[in-house]
């Protein structure tokens, strides 16, 4: 069993800055990619930004420059630093990592979701 856990979500005005934590537990061998996905009310999941082991990054367009996607290796977490937020950030946020488990399988894991509002 392998559970992903995320925190940090909340309310935040317009220009203000928030922390999404995930952390992985349970029978991890290793993780490969560690991602970020959100949904809007109305619309389709879509990836904010990935992770690679190694610490590469690629982020969609719209958070370039604003987002950043960190993770400890140690720890199994993984961190999205959200800056200059905008109302249409809005969303439910996802945290999902690719792990190897202790038995040898290999799959993608999903955290809870988290709720991020930005509105004044």
């Amino acid at each position: 069993q392998v559970q992903l856990v995320e925190s940090g979500g909340g309310l935040v005005q317009p220009g203000g800055s928030l922390r999404l934590s995930c952390a992985a537990s349970g029978s991890i061998a290793s993780i490969n990619d560690m991602g970020w996905y959100r949904q809007a009310p109305g619309k389709e999941r879509e990836l904010v930004a990935v992770i690679g082991n190694g610490g590469s990054s690629n982020y969609t367009d719209s958070v370039k420059g604003r987002f950043t996607i960190s993770r400890d290796n140690a720890k199994n977490t993984e961190y999205l630093q959200m800056n200059s937020l905008k109302p249409e950030d809005t969303a439910v946020y996802y945290c999902n990592a690719d792990v190897w488990t202790s038995r040898n399988y290999y799959r993608k894991y999903w955290g809870q979701g988290t709720q991020v509002t930005v509105s004044s």
